[in-house]
């Protein structure tokens, strides 16, 4: 008679967390930051089908990094909730700390009960009506919730992002130097030399806090190469033109039709 193999629960639990923190590894970087009107996403995603970060209600943006359809049934499931919550009671009792809760009650359990925990890290953020109310969660894998007062990054290499924003963040930026500041932390490299990021490879969003009842704006196309750092504005274009960047902009279009 074969005996059954045995594993204790500590070494079960660890080796769903290096199974889950190996697949978030080969997830691509994504920065959640507050600004001056709001918070901004920032994600590295070459593919235009797929969306990383996204609108889950009025006030409240999602990002998630990890395996995508796992992050994507979060997702949906966070939308249902708010959309159940705010038409049961009011509007206003769905909150950025309420689905972080429900999230972490469910990624515990998947985590716990199911041989297989999911692969994924995510973000629930909130913009509120002031700059002190803005709020920012992260959740891992395991169900873990962390209050995020400013930044945080998400990913592969979370700890050299976030060492990178910690260098170069300041609360109440404008938008496009906070762009800036997110797109620094995505380009750096390990050895100390930035690579290139195109805005074909970028997906940007905000909550804005301007903006009427619904606070979410993706930004892309033409709106997000002018808020890129090099690019020409109006009034850099009026005091002093140059030829070489408009040719920017063709080459950015034609990577997005790829």
């Amino acid at each position: 008679m074969s005996m059954p193999f045995y594993a204790s629960a500590e070494q079960i639990m660890r080796d769903r967390s290096e199974f889950a923190r190996k697949g978030i590894a080969r997830g691509r970087g994504v920065v959640v930051l507050t600004y001056a009107d709001g918070v901004l996403f920032v994600a590295e995603n070459a593919s235009s089908a797929l969306h990383k970060v996204s609108e889950i209600y009025d006030r409240i943006g999602f990002a998630g990094v990890g395996k995508y359809p796992e992050y994507e049934n979060l997702r949906v499931a966070g939308i249902r909730l708010a959309d159940l919550r705010g038409y049961s009671y009011d509007r206003r009792d769905v909150t950025a700390r309420s689905l972080a809760n429900a999230y972490a009650q469910t990624l515990g359990a998947i985590f716990v009960e199911q041989q297989k925990p999911y692969e994924v890290e995510i973000c629930v953020a909130e913009v509120g009506d002031t700059a002190d109310s803005d709020q920012i969660y992260r959740l891992t894998y395991d169900g873990t919730i962390v209050d995020e007062p400013d930044f945080l990054a998400m990913g592969g290499q979370a700890d050299a992002l976030t060492a990178a924003m910690k260098d170069g963040f300041t609360p109440g930026l404008p938008l496009r130097e906070a762009l800036a500041v997110a797109i620094r932390a995505l380009t750096a490299g390990g050895n100390g030399t930035a690579r290139e990021l195109p805005a074909a490879q970028l997906e940007v969003a905000v909550l804005d806090r301007t903006r009427g009842n619904r606070k979410f704006r993706r930004i892309g196309g033409l709106a997000l190469s002018e808020l890129l750092p090099g690019e020409t504005t109006a009034d850099d274009a009026t005091a002093e033109p140059t030829e070489a960047e408009p040719s920017d902009v063709p080459s950015i279009n034609e990577q997005q039709s790829e």
